[in-house]
Formats: structure tokens, sequence, C-alpha cells
């Protein structure tokens, strides 16, 4: 094939047995713990979920850099666990979802909070706080067949070394199978989409320098650190 430039290399996530998960597209799911919710000032009530997107090449690997972005002074954590479907689909029963998932992973969402407020505010898209580069930190997926009950398990973050976020997979307020079955009526989902399943209460600004460290019980741990 004849490119008019050479095409970017092809975002990926390594796995625990080495191999690359090719990433196609990334799905945030918005407001999905109660506390959190409440923390961002609304109400908790069980609405149906909402989602944002973000660019495939704003993963970022255990061990990396995210670079601190430009056009913020409030830039924030999110830790929430990532769904990396493995079999695509469109309408998925909710009682078959988990046939259509790779694995797990522990994921940051980072946020440029004023940014995504000043939009909020104004009724504008979130794409400039949350959608840029580096904002979807994420771990080594584990295979679903490694992996325990995802609905019950700790998750939590700390900022060089502080407990900032902790809180567990219980609380959410739509279940992994309920996102996918849900997101599958508006999308057809494809091997290599990842869906970052929100977050719980505690997100804070970050400065240069700090080490993040977000854990999910059974699952690898992720580190990284604000360039």
């Amino acid at each position: 094939m004849n490119f008019v430039f050479e095409p970017p290399e092809q975002p990926t996530v390594a796995t625990l047995d080495g191999a690359s998960f090719p990433v196609h597209r990334i799905y945030c799911v918005g407001r999905n713990y109660a506390a959190h919710v409440r923390e961002m000032g609304f109400d908790p009530d069980r609405e149906e979920p909402f989602f944002f997107m973000k660019p495939a090449d704003a993963v970022v690997p255990d061990g990396g850099t995210v670079p601190y972005p430009p056009m913020t002074s409030d830039f924030q954590h999110e830790v929430e666990l990532v769904v990396a479907i493995g079999k695509g689909g469109r309408d998925i029963a909710e009682r078959s979802a988990t046939n259509h998932i790779f694995g797990y992973a522990v994921g940051i969402d980072m946020t440029r909070r004023d940014l995504q407020i000043q939009a909020r505010t104004k009724g504008r898209p979130w794409d400039f706080g949350k959608g840029f580069d580096a904002s979807a930190p994420c771990g080594r997926l584990s295979p679903t067949a490694q992996v325990r009950d995802i609905q019950k398990a700790p998750i939590s973050l700390t900022v060089n070394g502080e407990n900032r976020q902790m809180s567990d997979l219980a609380h959410m307020i739509w279940t992994v199978p309920e996102v996918v079955a849900y997101l599958s009526r508006y999308v057809t989902l494809v091997p290599g989409d990842l869906i970052y399943t929100g977050t719980p209460e505690g997100v804070s600004p970050v400065q240069r320098g700090d080490r993040l460290e977000a854990r999910i019980e059974g699952l690898e741990a992720l580190t990284v650190r604000i360039g």
C-alpha cells in the first residue's frame, strides 16, 4: 500500500505472558461510583451510564512517564479497572458479556480537571479535559482465566506513598457485564477495545515529579511518574 507518510506505530498494552495487546479504541465510563459522584457535586442515583473516549495512543505502560500536560493547573488522577475486549460483538447480552473479555488491568484516567469543568459548565464536550496525550496509563493485562471474581476487589492509588484513593470494585454502580452490554448497544465492540470503568472517590491533583502507584487486588500494579 502506498501511504502518503509512514503510519504511526500501533498502540499496545503488555500482557502477563509478554505478548502485546493492540489497542483499537478507549471508552471510559463516567460517574460509576456513588462516592465519586457526590464529590463531583452530583446526585448518585442510578441513571443510565454515559461514556467519553480517549485516543488509542494515549496509553502509557507500567513504569512510564506521564508528561504534565499544557493548559491546565489542576491535573488529577482517577484509578480504574480496565476491561480489554477480546471478542467483538453488538447488542451483547449481559449474561454473556464476560465471554467477550480478554482480560483486566488497572489503569489511571488522567484528567485536566479545570478544562473538564469549564467544558461541563458551558455544555461542551470533555475532549480537552479527558482525551489528550498520555492520559490513559494502563498496567499489564491479566487474562480472564487468571483472575478471580473481579466484581469484588480492593482498588487504590497512592501518590508518593500517600493514600489518595481507596475503595472496592463492589461499589461500582454499573457492573462490568452491564457496562459491556450497554456500550454494545451503541457501538460495535471489536477486539482491542479498552473500557475504563470509572473511578472511586479521592481524586486529587498531582505535580511534576510525583510517583503514582495504582493497585487492584489480583492484578498487576501500575506505577507511573509525572514528568
